[in-house]
C-alpha cells in the first residue's frame, strides 16, 4: 500500500492509502501536473503541461505536447509503465489528458484520464 495522492485523511482518521495500479496512476497525474522547477530536491521533475494550455493552438504545438508528456513520462516512470499513447485537449479553461499504457510487470493495457481547470 501507498499513500494517495492527493494527501488527504481517510474515514478512520488515518492517512489515505491505495493499492499499486491506483498509486501508478497516481504518479502519472504527478508527473503530468507538476511544474519543473517545483520539487526543491527534484527541479527536473515533471513536464509543465499546464503552462502549454494558453498557447496558440497548432499542429506543432500537439507535436511538442506529446513529445514533452511521453519524454517526462518515459523519464520518471519509465521503470514502471510502457506508454502506448498520449491524447492532451483544451476545452475552454480546462485541459483534458488520456494516457493509454502498460504496467511492465502485468502487461495489461490501462487508460487514465485527467482533468484540470486552469482559471
Amino acid at each position: 500500500m501507498s499513500l494517495d495522492f492527493p494527501f488527504h485523511i481517510d474515514a478512520r482518521g488515518r492517512a489515505a492509502e491505495v493499492s499499486g495500479d491506483e498509486h501508478i496512476r497516481d504518479m502519472i497525474e504527478q508527473v503530468l501536473f507538476t511544474h519543473p522547477g517545483e520539487r526543491v530536491n527534484r527541479p527536473d521533475f515533471g513536464c509543465g503541461l499546464l503552462q502549454l494550455v494558453f498557447a496558440p493552438n497548432s499542429d506543432a504545438l500537439t507535436a511538442a505536447v506529446h513529445a514533452t508528456v511521453q519524454g517526462s513520462l518515459q523519464q520518471w516512470l519509465g521503470d514502471l509503465i510502457e506508454v502506448d499513447g498520449v491524447d492532451v485537449h483544451n476545452d475552454d479553461a480546462e485541459l483534458h489528458v488520456s494516457v493509454r499504457y502498460r504496467v511492465r510487470h502485468e502487461q495489461e493495457q490501462q487508460l487514465a484520464v485527467f482533468s484540470r481547470s486552469v482559471t
